[in-house]
């Protein structure tokens, strides 16, 4: 097989691969649907549909029957698998034309889709079912490129599709994904044989072939030759846009400016509920949002459902200045406000003009998409994917935006058009479908010294309780592989050293930029020196009282500028010991800057009480297995005060308390949680994770 080259799509086929398949068509579209989904200039995450048919055995009448197989509800072709397809009577879903009472019938022809199941497996079959089921095709591609899109959405746009493919394509007005779309597309191939797919009006594209690989092919052509007819005109036109009106600050300073703003941005986002952030200043955005025509486009929304459906209907445009000066929060705040309530009241008033009888309650008025010209894009959303696929989609709408206004001129979809689809009942049971939100989710954490041991522990406790992660440490390495065990969108990492406060503060930008901010601050970093006094040197003073003590003021210190900015509150947890609380021997050093710690913490839940920052301490002791300290000398220094051996530690700190029981680095973790996930009215709190020991309790 040749392999073949485009200029604007990946062509990703291993004839290999497909090899080892064989025959079995399901693994074939399935391969096929992966592949398309991995190029985001074809479809985005979660966008498009892809499905084949197969003759299959009926189960009960043992007869040969055809059956369809497509992406089920809510799923991703990128990451499809087996178990997110559903299969369907391919007959029976047909049948459902004789029943079919006309467009006031579409959310009960949805229901009717169960009774063509197949496959019992089946996840919910999705709206585009019946668009797949009435066409003939083996193999069918619902795609949404962006070039594609653009043609869709351009004025004349069935025009241009004669144009750009002759009679090889046909042409469908918009409307909203149902049966009747179907009909329109069975009726489009009836009056249009031997086309080779159709464009959406607004909307995106079908494509179909004989096998897998012919419709993966035809699918890439179809794409190409759009793209080439818009990369053309734009050639032609020579500028993007109408021209650049702005100019972008050095991508240092974008960035710097972004992790100031990010807090603010999130609070005001966050007035019903906390979101979490995503920036963006890649060329793509940029050109646009520095150019002439955002003005006069960004206003106007997007076209294709998916879009906005992730995006919002429109954006929120910053009037900031680039050379504005953000260190002043309460300053910028000032400025942010109007603009917010503003977006917030127009999304109100969009709700009440659009809204039917059967409307479900209004959503989250808050801007989902915020553009700042000269710096980037900001996106928020319930999670750290949802917000990052928000800013691809309005990428992707800005592709489509540039390409239509090349071809002749942008379209949106009206804002009924528009409003139907992101308030249609089924929508609305989607998301009640969703899967509960953990305790921690919408929420920021940053754990000092989590490149392994306790701090790990911790990180790998708040994520599992739905909070993404930024990791801390002074060694990078280890970072590396500790973020490598998160999956995507959870965790970051920055290399810090607690004892220098730019160290610091560049962990706080890097969670800004990821994430929007901060909620949670663990100060897990530490070190343990144990010697008697006449030993103890002065660099051993210092290098404790630095990591333990000074790190925590200023982890806390930094820490509650960002959260007085965001206005969400917060939680420190400082990770103290034992020591702080007991007299034990040859451990001053060590013992007064853990009692450091826990003051400090009292102090902080003191003042910050009013911020509905919370402070509390988790006292470990005796962490011995898969604890850092206990790596170095510490082990030796206390088995020596002990009179005991490395070795007999383990046992020696099980037997000494209460429990009789080993504390390993997830039983702090666990404390940890206790504190920023179920004791929501605690602060000022000391939670000892010792097995219990007496001497040792708080009162």
């Amino acid at each position: 097989m040749t392999v073949k080259t485009y200029n604007y799509v990946d062509y990703l086929w291993d004839e290999a691969k497909a090899l080892e398949l064989g025959d079995d068509q399901v693994a074939l579209f399935l391969y096929r649907s992966n592949i398309l989904g991995a190029d985001l200039r074809i479809t985005n995450y979660g966008g498009g549909n892809t499905s084949c048919k197969t003759i299959e055995k009926d189960p009960l009448t043992n007869e040969d029957v055809e059956v369809m197989w497509i992406k089920g509800s809510g799923g991703d072709i990128g990451t499809l698998t087996k178990k997110g397809i559903a299969g369907l009577y391919t007959d029976r879903l047909r049948n459902l034309k004789n029943v079919y009472g006309g467009l006031d019938d579409e959310d009960r022809m949805v229901g009717l889709f169960n009774h063509c199941i197949y496959d019992l497996e089946s996840k919910a079959p999705s709206i585009d079912t019946p668009l797949h089921g009435l066409l003939p095709f083996k193999h069918i591609d619902h795609l949404h490129p962006d070039a594609l899109i653009a043609v869709a959405a351009a004025k004349d746009s069935e025009k241009v599709t004669k144009e750009i493919w002759g009679d090889t394509m046909g042409w469908v007005p918009w409307q909203r994904p149902g049966f009747d779309l179907g009909l329109q597309l069975e009726k489009c191939l009836d009056e249009n044989p031997g086309i080779r797919g159709i464009v959406l009006g607004s909307h995106g594209l079908f494509t179909w072939g004989d096998t897998s690989y012919d419709c993966y092919l035809n699918s890439l052509e179809v794409i190409e030759m759009a793209s080439a007819y818009i990369d053309k005109k734009i050639k032609e036109n020579g500028t993007v846009f109408g021209g650049q009106k702005v100019k972008s600050l050095p991508k240092e300073q974008r960035s710097q400016k972004a992790a100031q703003l990010m807090p603010l941005l999130r609070g005001l986002c966050s007035s019903e509920n906390r979101m979490i952030g995503h920036f963006t200043d890649s060329d793509v955005v940029m050109q646009y949002i520095n150019s002439h025509d955002l003005e006069r486009l960004a206003p106007m929304g997007t076209s294709c459902p998916d879009h906005f459906l992730r995006t919002k209907i429109q954006p929120l445009v910053l009037t900031l200045d680039t050379s504005e000066d953000l260190s002043d929060a309460g300053k910028v705040l000032e400025k942010l406000k109007p603009a917010f309530e503003q977006y917030r009241q127009e999304y109100k008033d969009y709700y009440e003009t659009c809204k039917r009888d059967n409307s479900p309650a209004m959503r989250d008025p808050n801007p989902v998409i915020i553009i700042y010209p000269g710096v980037g894009m900001f996106s928020f959303a319930k999670n750290k994917q949802t917000t990052r696929v928000a800013s691809e989609f309005y990428i992707n709408a800005i592709n489509v935006m540039r390409g239509a206004e090349a071809i002749t001129e942008y379209t949106s979809l009206p804002r009924q058009e528009a409003f139907d689809i992101e308030y249609w009942l089924l929508e609305e049971a989607k998301l009640q479908r969703m899967p509960k939100e953990k305790p921690l989710s919408r929420k920021v954490a940053l754990v000092t010294g989590a490149g392994g041991g306790i701090g790990k522990a911790i990180a790998d406790k708040l994520a599992e309780q739905g909070a993404n992660v930024v990791l801390t440490d002074i060694a990078e390495d280890r970072l590396v592989e500790a973020n490598a065990s998160y999956a995507r969108d959870v965790a970051s990492y920055a290399v810090c050293d607690v004892t220098n406060s730019d160290s610091i503060a560049k962990a706080y930008e890097k969670a800004c930029l990821e994430f929007g901010g901060v909620d949670i601050v663990v100060h897990s970093a530490g070190l343990a020196i144990s010697k008697p006094i006449e030993e103890t040197t002065e660099k051993d003073w210092d290098l404790l009282q630095n990591v333990l003590v000074k790190g925590q003021f200023e982890l806390a210190k930094q820490a509650v500028a960002i959260m007085r900015n965001q206005g969400l509150g917060g939680d420190f947890i400082s990770i103290a010991s034992k020591n702080g609380l007991v007299s034990g021997p040859n451990n001053v050093g060590y013992g007064t800057s853990k009692a450091a710690q826990q003051h400090m913490s009292r102090l902080l839940a003191a003042e910050l009480g009013k911020d509905k920052i919370r402070v509390n301490v988790v006292n470990p002791d005796g962490v011995i297995v898969g604890s850092k300290i206990w790596e170095g000398d510490w082990a030796e220094g206390r088995a020596k005060a002990y009179g005991i051996t490395v070795d007999e530690l383990p046992a020696h700190y099980a037997k000494r308390n209460l429990l009789n029981e080993i504390i390993y680095p997830e039983d702090i973790a666990n404390g940890v949680f206790a504190c920023v996930g179920l004791l929501d009215k605690t602060t000022g709190n000391i939670i000892n994770v010792d097995g219990g020991m007496a001497n040792a309790f708080v009162r």
